[in-house]
């Protein structure tokens, strides 16, 4: 071409949690059956979407004015229904005029970053959910910064590692909270966020909290919502339906703003962002029109204490068969449907493989091996790929100098759960005490 394309920064938007798929399906193609735990999509692993749900979206797909355009900002039935939500919590109070629609999270994500100059950063946890790590490093032009979570402290961020890299660094303007976390599966404890005010508060940051498996937690724990602790301080929470009902496919999110008016420059951001959807038109609207039904139906509370119930139960299931691996850091998960396990690094080295009997999958996987700088759990990965035909995520793709993998907690059918978490286990083991290279 005659002059560059590509903006500095454009090459960090990297999603490997699909990446992978791509060498999990030239094995598919060879016949084999893949174990899919690279992505949160419930509806892949067999989540059965209950009757009146499905009810009440084929009521509003037979009604006409789901059809037709929304408010810029949303279906105002529903921003107020969401408001109703948030304020029955007793924190910061919004009206529905502080909630924004958006084509998922995804959307609203990339809309957040794309207003913000490149010199402000938003700081966020590492490992990082390759969504927000990606699009802040892209509108920035240069790798994230991030902020510690602690595997050797059930993933609880390292709040003097936060507190120095905001002392010392000017052009941090906010910080990035993802709790319930993806992709450990760590909820903040009240503390834990009432530390992350106090930063804001002596710095005058801007938080922002994804927060959209709020309603996903399990074994005892329940998540406290930003909004019950941040006073009068500006922030943003990012919501959706995505996990909660879960309907994926309905690319349904939105943002809710708390205390607007408390900063000239928070102020402006959500003017813009509301300026750039007026642009767009709106959000898509069937499943906005959904959310006050389904939320509010008798039957939901009790579908989702069920099905958090479970998660949590799959989660046991899961410690009592990784849980006293030697050679990995083992977390049991508290909310959402994640768990990242994490290689005492010790524990690896290059030579390290799983047995693999058929030689086209041989082949493929010398190929992938010939990755240039191959950090050690992708390869681990591309083994057990290989060799199990389970495709999980490699924890340096999340934005961090750990080294493991992310796998869900989704399967519905419990045989099936228990048999792959069995044998990935036994991957595990098998690797880590392998001691010569398979692949020469």
């Amino acid at each position: 071409m005659r002059t560059l394309l590509l903006r500095p920064g454009a090459e960090e938007l990297n999603y490997e949690i699909r990446g992978i798929v791509k060498k999990a399906r030239q094995i598919e193609s060879l016949g084999y059956e893949i174990t899919w735990e690279n992505i949160g999509d419930p509806i892949q692993k067999n989540n059965v979407v209950p009757h009146w749900m499905k009810e009440i979206v084929a009521d509003l797909v037979s009604q006409d004015k789901s059809y037709g355009y929304a408010d810029s900002k949303g279906v105002l039935e529903t921003r107020k229904f969401l408001a109703g939500l948030n304020n029955q919590k007793g924190g910061s109070q919004i009206s529905a005029e502080d909630i924004l629609f958006f084509n998922g999270l995804g959307d609203a994500i990339a809309k957040l970053y794309q207003f913000l100059i490149p010199t402000a950063r938003i700081i966020g946890p590492s490992p990082a959910y390759s969504t927000h790590s990606s699009a802040e490093a892209a509108h920035a032009n240069t790798s994230p910064i991030t902020y510690n979570l602690d595997p050797d402290n059930q993933w609880l961020p390292d709040m003097e590692d936060l507190y120095n890299k905001v002392k010392y660094n000017p052009s941090i303007v906010g910080i990035l909270i993802i709790n319930p976390d993806n992709p450990t599966g760590m909820v903040y404890p009240k503390e834990v966020l009432e530390g992350f005010v106090k930063i804001a508060r002596e710095f005058r940051l801007l938080l922002i909290a994804d927060e959209i498996y709020q309603n996903i937690t399990y074994n005892g724990i329940k998540a406290i919502a930003l909004s019950e602790v941040i006073g009068d301080l500006p922030a943003i929470s990012l919501k959706g339906i995505s996990k909660e009902f879960p309907w994926p496919g309905s690319r349904c999110g939105w943002m809710e703003f708390y205390n607007r008016n408390g900063s000239k420059e928070f102020s402006k951001l959500c003017q813009t962002l509301e300026n750039a959807k007026m642009i767009e038109v709106c959000s898509t609207i069937l499943p906005q029109l959904s959310i006050p039904r389904i939320m509010s139906h008798p039957a939901y509370k009790a579908y989702r204490e069920e099905a958090n119930e479970k998660i949590g139960k799959r989660s046991r299931i899961m410690k009592e068969i990784l849980g006293d691996i030697p050679g990995i850091k083992f977390n049991p998960t508290q909310g959402a449907f994640y768990n990242t396990v994490v290689f005492e690094e010790s524990f690896l080295n290059p030579e390290q493989f799983l047995p693999i009997e058929d030689i086209k999958i041989k082949t493929l996987l010398e190929g992938w091996l010939n990755e240039k700088e191959m950090p050690m759990d992708k390869r681990f990965v591309y083994y057990l790929l290989a060799s199990a035909n389970i495709c999980v995520v490699p924890i340096s793709s999340f934005c961090s100098d750990l080294r493991g993998f992310r796998v869900t907690l989704l399967e519905e059918n419990e045989e099936v759960f228990r048999q792959t978490f069995q044998k990935l286990g036994q991957a595990i083991r098998f690797y880590l005490n392998s001691t010569k290279k398979e692949l020469v």
